[in-house]
């Protein structure tokens, strides 16, 4: 029987989901041994901080992507984007996998945490909220993401951030913060992680990482629950003044207040009939086709 009270095992989870669908060269997942670690080169309250995000830009041209919408393989994007973060931009979640059932994107506030970052500015938490909010994409592949990383330090320098805070979505963003937060930690800038595949990130080696045991699609928050995303911030901005060595993990001590059954439902091939995986599959190849048109169109 399994303990409701861990958190689920991604890495473990979607090994097994996709076997299920019959894909048979199951995914590996990226591991160092050594973590860089970057303090803060002035106390917070003095910090400009930026936060980097893998929500895709709204395209009204591309479908579906509103709360609840079903994967979008036309909404992804390739490259790194800086956009203005003063109001914040329309960012959404419809094209990674999510858990459907239980994150709905209803509330940005609960994957971007553009309005409680501005709010902790007013409140001199620190210094200033970056002028703009950066996009990192979602890519299996350790050495893109590590020339996406790249791009993004070069950004967070022309915009003199101080320290930065990741907020991935689906298993494999988690990977993709991860990586990037290393190579932002090797350059002198201080970063955290806010997510909830705490497997995946201590698995790559992060500084710093808050942990939600949150459903996907939550890292910055309960969804309508202004409280719990300032919450969920204050944790970042602590950790990022306080962390003295590499891979330290803040436990979030809010607890999940939808449906209890989260953790069994989600990607779990157990619960899903032949006919089910079999549609499953054919989304999904669906899915790959179309990013694929989508990346030799951009590339």
């Amino acid at each position: 029987m399994s303990d409701s009270t861990a958190p689920l095992p991604y890495m473990t989870r979607t090994r097994a989901y996709y076997l299920a669908l019959g894909y048979d060269n199951p995914f590996q997942w990226a591991h160092f041994d050594e973590v860089p670690f970057t303090p803060l080169s002035k106390p917070l309250d003095q910090c400009r901080v930026a936060v980097v995000t893998t929500a895709a830009p709204y395209q009204a041209d591309k479908g579906d992507q509103g709360p609840g919408a079903p994967y979008n393989a036309d909404a992804k994007f390739y490259e790194v984007y800086a956009l203005p973060a003063d109001p914040p931009p329309d960012l959404r979640i419809s094209h990674i996998a999510i858990d459907r059932a239980h994150a709905t994107a209803e509330d940005s506030g609960s994957y971007l945490p553009l309005r409680a970052l501005a709010a902790a500015a007013q409140q001199g938490r620190i210094a200033q909220a970056a002028p703009r909010v950066f996009g990192l994409p979602t890519n299996r592949s350790v050495s893109t993401t590590l020339r996406d990383a790249g791009v993004l330090a070069d950004l967070c320098k022309e915009d003199a951030i101080d320290a930065v805070i990741l907020v991935p979505n689906c298993p494999v963003c988690h990977q993709s913060v991860s990586i990037t937060s290393r190579v932002l930690e090797e350059q002198g800038i201080a970063t955290v992680i806010m997510g909830c595949a705490r497997d995946i990130v201590e698995n790559v080696g992060v500084a710093r990482f808050v942990f939600s045991d949150f459903p996907l699609g939550n890292s910055a928050g309960r969804p309508n629950d202004p409280l719990s995303q300032r919450q969920t911030l204050d944790l970042a901005l602590d950790l990022l003044a306080e962390a003295n060595a590499p891979r330290t993990t803040q436990v979030s001590a809010l607890a999940w207040t939808g449906a209890a059954d989260w953790k069994k439902d989600y990607s779990n091939p157990d619960l899903l009939s032949a006919e089910e995986l079999a549609e499953r599959r054919a989304a999904f190849d669906r899915g790959k086709e179309a990013a694929k048109r989508l990346r030799e169109q951009q590339g």
